[in-house]
């Protein structure tokens, strides 16, 4: 499936941001990636009862760090979407959770050249399971001890995306 298109063949559009994360504009997806437009997406951290997170392994065939490890889930907010509406979404699309209210608004990353010039909320989650992952989206994933995601994260950076190695630092730092 080519990343640029939504199912029914619709493709996707964003909302271009300022630097103050105020709507100026809307791009399609190609156009945003390719010139380097700022724009909005979410990161959720998923913990189980024991404390470990859930990390998602990307599918080999999404246009940005196919096969890297990554968050719970996240994505690019669509055009007119707020934050809270797109990590619900997201949840939904990629680990089959769904909730009633948006997850708890952690932290906000400012838009930089590792988070792909995104705009980043992001958001924690406390849930046991079930999860069901959406293949086209997620190759598998696992719940890891945080401490065990910062060594790995440490010891193998190039098996993370950019986006996660900058958010999981701030993260493992509340965390204790």
């Amino acid at each position: 499936m080519d990343s640029n298109v939504k199912v029914g063949g619709v493709e996707e559009w964003f909302d271009v941001v300022n630097d103050r994360d105020e709507v100026v504009g809307r791009a399609t997806r190609r156009e945003v990636h390719a010139t380097g437009l700022w724009h909005r997406a979410v990161h959720v951290l998923v913990f189980d009862r024991l404390g470990r997170v859930f990390l998602q392994k990307r599918s080999m065939l999404k246009d940005l760090c196919p096969g890297l490890w990554d968050s719970s889930c996240s994505g690019h907010l669509d055009a007119g979407e707020d934050y809270d509406t797109a990590a619900g979404r997201e949840l939904y699309e990629e680990i089959g959770v769904r909730v009633s209210a948006a997850p708890e608004r952690w932290f906000r990353i400012e838009a930089c050249v590792e988070t792909a010039w995104e705009f980043v909320w992001v958001y924690r989650l406390n849930h046991d399971g079930p999860l069901t992952l959406e293949p086209k989206e997620i190759q598998f994933g696992e719940w890891v001890a945080p401490a065990e995601v910062s060594r790995r994260v440490a010891t193998q950076p190039e098996n993370y995306c950019p986006s996660f190695k900058l958010l999981w630092p701030l993260a493992a730092r509340s965390l204790k």
